[in-house]
């Protein structure tokens, strides 16, 4: 198993790693809308989160060698169902390949983030 870091996306903020490799296949961590040259949370409401996460996803994958038109499977998770078609407007400009998906509403996220995703890869070339 290999541990993915990069500095392109935010650090770990706990006990873990960005992303794992295992066989041809890359696990990332949830991302939440950390901006990765300050780690604060960018400013505006679920698009520019969800944006910011998406690319988080983006700069993680590509240290692993994959990228977004690789991903197989993402979680979602939101706090509030009411923003679920705005958070969906963003998503879809940046998975166009539609990968499998589950979106969840949950009570809270750390940092008081609006969005988390977490995301299931194929490993296109060697990191």
């Amino acid at each position: 198993m290999d541990r993915i870091t990069t500095d392109l996306a935010p650090a770990a903020i706990g006990p873990y790693s960005q992303a794992v490799v295992v066989g041809g296949t890359v696990y990332t961590s949830g991302q939440i809308p950390l901006a990765p040259d300050t780690g604060e949370v960018v400013s505006g409401g679920i698009k520019e989160q969800t944006a910011q996460v998406i690319k988080n996803i983006d700069a993680v994958l590509r240290a692993a060698g994959s990228d977004l038109a690789h991903v197989a499977k993402t979680t979602c998770f939101i706090t509030d169902m009411n923003d679920f078609t705005a958070f969906n407007e963003v998503y879809a400009q940046f998975f166009a390949e539609k990968p499998a998906r589950s979106c969840v509403a949950v009570l809270a996220l750390p940092r008081g983030a609006l969005v988390e995703i977490e995301a299931v890869a194929q490993i296109i070339q060697a990191s």
